[in-house]
Formats: structure tokens, sequence, C-alpha cells
């Protein structure tokens, strides 16, 4: 089964923020997607980790927007 990916931030640099569902395992993350100038690499953290992590960043807010619209 494919995974179900909804882009929930994208920075000016152009940085984009991911939430990735897999239905098989039931498993959420957030997957990181760096501009190509920065050289980065793509990291995947968990939802949970993720806003413990990134406090009150733009790309928290928007998925504790994004999770609070999918509760209700």
């Amino acid at each position: 089964m494919a995974l179900l990916v909804q882009d929930f931030y994208r920075s000016s640099n152009g940085d984009r923020w991911q939430l990735v569902h897999d239905p098989a395992s039931g498993r959420s993350f957030v997957r990181h997607e760096p501009n190509l100038a920065s050289g980065g690499r793509i990291t995947e953290t968990d939802v949970e980790e993720f806003l413990n992590r990134t406090g009150t960043s733009p790309e928290n807010l928007a998925l504790r927007a994004l999770l609070q619209k999918s509760a209700s």
C-alpha cells in the first residue's frame, strides 16, 4: 500500500515539510526535504518528537494546525 503524503509547510528558502502516514504499519512521521542549495539530506522524524523538538517554529505551528484540522 502506498504512503499517504501531505505537504504542510514550505519555508522561504525552499525547505519542505510533509506529514507521511504508512497505512501498512500505522506509523506517521514528518519528512523534511531541505532545499538543494543547502546540500542537506532528507530526514524523517516521529511526529511526537518533531513537535517536542521544534518549539514554536513556523513548521511546528503548521503541523499542529493540520493535526487539529484532521481531528475535528
